[in-house]
């Protein structure tokens, strides 16, 4: 129980400092123990732009956790340049930025994504 009040307690604190907009939407993670979720949200308008996991992708079951997390973010970054945004907040909600969470954003920002 110590542990959920922990983790609910750093996403209230990283979300407080986050808004997205039309034009730089918020990009946030979900990261379970199988899979890794992402969505662009407008918060103004409360509205969900894109919205992506790696089961959508059909990627190869060979392929570790991390590597589908960066072709992940390949992917949230070139539906993002279709929609026409090119920065975005980010968002990692209650997890620290490492392992898929990192490889997720660096493979984000490698394809054009700003944050």
């Amino acid at each position: 129980m110590k542990d959920l009040k922990k983790i609910y307690r750093r996403q209230k604190r990283v979300r407080a400092k986050l808004e997205g907009t039309a034009s730089r939407p918020r990009l946030s993670v979900y990261r379970s123990s199988r899979y890794i979720y992402a969505q662009l949200i407008d918060d103004e308008h409360q509205k969900t732009i894109v919205g992506l996991h790696e089961k959508t992708l059909k990627l190869p079951e060979k392929l570790s956790k991390t590597e589908k997390a960066q072709k992940l973010g390949e992917a949230v970054a070139k539906k993002a340049k279709e929609k026409g945004i090119k920065a975005v907040v980010f968002d990692r909600g209650p997890y620290r930025y490492h392992g898929r969470v990192k490889a997720f954003a660096e493979a984000a920002r490698k394809s054009g994504l700003k944050f």
